[in-house]
């Protein structure tokens, strides 16, 4: 069973998943002028244990990793320190505590408390008065708690005995139980991330693929719309627009972009000349273990319904000639394949915001997506469902 995708936070406090690819800042934007509207956040705490002669250090960061500014925080003879920061947008920051303790922070309207021990990377700390960091928390909460469920143990309990007895209609709804379960939980998520949009932290949640962006992409796309009327100036608002609108162009709805490949004899195909048929688009390659375990369901189903008005296009991110021939004979693949043999920089991957395979998307005969990513028994279910009757 495909397990439950989670945040994984490391480090001191919290590695950001997507850390700092937000800000998109030139040497240029990076000289302030007065008319930008600025203001001030103070960051205090206390050091259990510091090293004599040694720095504290805050750095900022964007995308391309630290812009280079940073400064030096004083701490007092009680241990203690405040530091004002002045800010014009909401952005990333490193505390660096002697080179032994470092915490990632989001600075943006609120102040911070943040107390640590300073002399390990395991050592004790505390971050106080951060939304982003909570809402982070919170989601890494819910996201670790369907991972240990006592449900999910159950569902995965039952799920290997019946497929070890290959009782495929047990198998099947324990997987439907397992997606509703995980659904439950994922919309939680998602209504954090909406109702606490705008915010780095919705943003680094966003770009670390929390959610399943096909199923919630009515979401990212209010998000967007938050950000732009309460971030309008803030260079994140068109991080966010911009990858809405990517995913906007392969979202279920949406007339599948065009695909024009080579087949293993060098001839173009298009994928648009299969329309009047349903169309399983099947990204795949022969070096991917999961793609090769899904080929026998697709050929089971393909063979099931090629007379009834589908068909499948496979596209490898194969990067040998021999090497995808030589697959497609392995599995009996008899459908049409494509390939420019460009591995993860194929031009259909990148039209496609290809980042892991197997993906697929099922299109109906007019070339519309109408669902993705269905294998097993799902797909065999979808079909039935779209050509019943036929």
């Amino acid at each position: 069973m495909k397990e439950l995708r989670s945040i994984v936070f490391k480090g001191a406090l919290i590695t950001f998943l997507t850390f700092f690819i937000a800000c998109n800042t030139s040497g240029k934007e990076e000289m302030m002028q007065e008319s930008v509207p600025s203001w001030f956040v103070t960051i205090t705490g206390k050091v259990g244990f510091p090293e004599k002669g040694g720095k504290i250090v805050l750095q900022e960061f964007n995308e391309n990793g630290p812009t280079g500014k940073e400064d030096t925080i004083q701490l007092k003879s009680n241990y203690t320190f405040s530091k004002k920061v002045k800010l014009t947008q909401p952005g990333y920051y490193r505390l660096n505590f002697y080179d032994k303790q470092v915490l990632n922070v989001i600075l943006f309207k609120s102040d911070l408390e943040v107390n640590v021990d300073g002399n390990s990377p395991q050592g004790f700390f505390e971050v106080k008065g951060s939304p982003d960091l909570e809402l982070i928390r919170k989601v890494q909460e819910i996201l670790q708690s369907v991972n240990n469920s006592p449900e999910v143990a159950k569902i995965n309990q039952e799920y290997q005995v019946a497929a070890q007895q290959q009782n495929q209609q047990r198998v099947a709804q324990l997987q439907d139980e397992y997606q509703k379960f995980i659904k439950q939980e994922h919309d939680k998520v998602a209504a954090l991330m909406e109702n606490n949009s705008p915010s780095l932290a919705v943003l680094n949640l966003i770009q670390s693929n929390t959610l399943d962006k096909d199923k919630y992409f009515d979401i990212y796309v209010r998000i967007a719309e938050k950000f732009k009327q309460g971030w309008p100036d803030f260079p994140q608002t068109k991080t966010v627009v911009d990858f809405v609108g990517k995913l906007k162009a392969t979202a279920i709805g949406q007339v599948a972009p065009e695909i024009e490949l080579p087949d293993p004899n060098g001839n173009l195909v298009k994928l648009s000349s299969l329309r009047g048929k349903y169309v399983l688009v099947d990204f795949w390659a022969k070096w991917c273990g999961p793609c090769r375990q899904e080929n026998p369901n697709v050929v089971r189903v393909y063979n099931q319904y090629k007379d009834k008005g589908f068909t499948v296009f496979g596209v490898s991110l194969d990067r040998k000639k021999e090497d995808w021939i030589q697959a497609i004979q392995q599995d009996g693949l008899t459908w049409t394949h494509v390939s420019d043999l460009k591995y993860w920089q194929s031009e259909a991957a990148k039209t496609y915001n290809i980042t892991a395979i197997p993906f697929s998307l099922l299109l109906d005969p007019n070339g519309v997506i109408i669902d993705k990513n269905l294998r097993g028994p799902a797909l065999e279910k979808k079909l039935a469902e779209v050509m019943k009757g036929k």
